[in-house]
């Protein structure tokens, strides 16, 4: 009888367990069901978007690799890498005019170190020839562009980056200055957008050693000290010479933290700050922006969420319409979905050629994740 009970009372246990375990179940399928989906479906559209672009890559890479060692005393970081080349900007067509761009080309960049992704601004220099780029977490990346004559680039040569200091010497992650998201020169700086921080630092230019320190901090206003630490400053453009814009510094924040329906744009010049404001529409958000030479303006703008999915768009501003209390709506030039070739696009630069044709370079912020790539592309801009 003993051994009865014994069994019996084990049996209970048993099916006790059993239940336990269903309602757990039922509990981790509720809770499953619930906040991640969100997470789940962005990355599954991700995943679906990665698998329909890489159909369309131009599967020869152009290696470049670079010695992972660094030479005694040397600030810079020599990154292993290559490049996949991208001939066709929208999916499966051939065409290459779009509206007043042409594209030219483009291609992937792939490292193992986290460091090379992230880009978030971008300078093309020396008729396209020199790129120096900025990363979200305080990175200069400097690296030499093979390009054909007409600006169509074929691959990259000597990728070296180097942390951002501070005026006392400190890399900009120790000081917590980094989330640096835009950058552009001014006369003999070059400055630096830092959206947590909200802030401008001023660099000096040439830089010529990699620990280069900061000069300065830009003095800003409440309004622009005030924006969220998550939609920040995001863009920065210097007006060209000669230019309406001449000795202007501008700078766009992500998008107002007031009205959904405003990107605050901001003016400095002679030491003085003032703001005028671009419409947001189609859910886009500003991520950076350039100056043509005759100083009209390009603002480059990003979109993604779970109905739109992925989406680009570069508009245009005549540089006469740049006035402190504007409320302007500009020309759209491009707008690319996810059915074209761009990811987080974050950097845009402009130079001009030899035989004066205005090219457009722009790269991407990969987020440093599996299901996102770093890219560069380049379009002729037919005025």
């Amino acid at each position: 009888m003993q051994a009865q009970a014994v069994d019996a009372a084990g049996r209970a246990d048993a099916d006790n367990a059993r239940k336990r375990m269903t309602r757990d179940r039922r509990r981790h399928v509720c809770f499953m069901s619930k906040a991640p989906v969100r997470t789940l479906l962005s990355a599954a559209a991700l995943l679906v978007i990665g698998f329909c672009i890489s159909s369309q890559i131009t599967p020869a890479a152009a290696e470049s690799p670079a010695p992972k060692a660094k030479p005694l005393n040397d600030a810079f970081f020599y990154p292993d890498f290559k490049t996949r080349r991208i001939t066709r900007f929208k999916i499966g067509e051939d065409r290459r005019q779009f509206g007043a761009l042409t594209y030219l080309g483009g291609f992937e960049i792939l490292s193992s170190d986290r460091n090379i992704g992230g880009l978030s601004g971008v300078l093309s220099l020396e008729g396209g020839k020199q790129l120096l780029m900025l990363t979200d977490n305080g990175r200069w990346v400097f690296a030499e562009l093979d390009q054909t004559p007409n600006g169509t680039p074929i691959g990259l040569e000597s990728v070296r980056y180097a942390q951002l200091r501070n005026a006392k010497g400190e890399t900009l992650d120790q000081s917590w200055g980094h989330n640096t998201e835009a950058l552009a020169v001014l006369n003999n700086a070059i400055y630096v957008a830092a959206e947590r921080a909200n802030a401008i630092y001023e660099f000096p230019w040439p830089l010529k050693t990699g620990r280069d320190r900061m000069r300065r901090q830009l003095k800003v206003s409440d309004g622009i000290k005030s924006l969220p630490k998550n939609t920040g400053l995001e863009g920065l453009a210097a007006g060209p010479e000669g230019s309406l814009m001449q000795d202007t510094l501008l700078a766009v924040a992500e998008r107002s933290p007031k009205d959904s329906t405003l990107l605050p744009a901001y003016l400095f010049k002679g030491g003085a700050e003032a703001r005028f404001d671009i419409q947001r529409s189609d859910n886009y958000d500003a991520t950076d922006a350039a100056f043509l030479p005759g100083g009209d303006l390009l603002l480059l703008e990003r979109r993604f969420n779970l109905r739109d999915l992925l989406g680009m768009r570069i508009r245009r501003f005549a540089a006469a319409s740049l006035l402190p209390g504007a409320e302007l709506v500009g020309e759209v030039l491009l707008d690319a979905d996810f059915t074209y070739q761009i990811d987080n696009m974050e950097g845009l630069a402009v130079h001009q050629t030899n035989d004066g044709k205005t090219i457009l370079t722009v790269v991407s912020d990969n987020n440093r994740s599996i299901l996102q790539r770093t890219l560069l592309l380049r379009f002729e801009l037919h005025n």
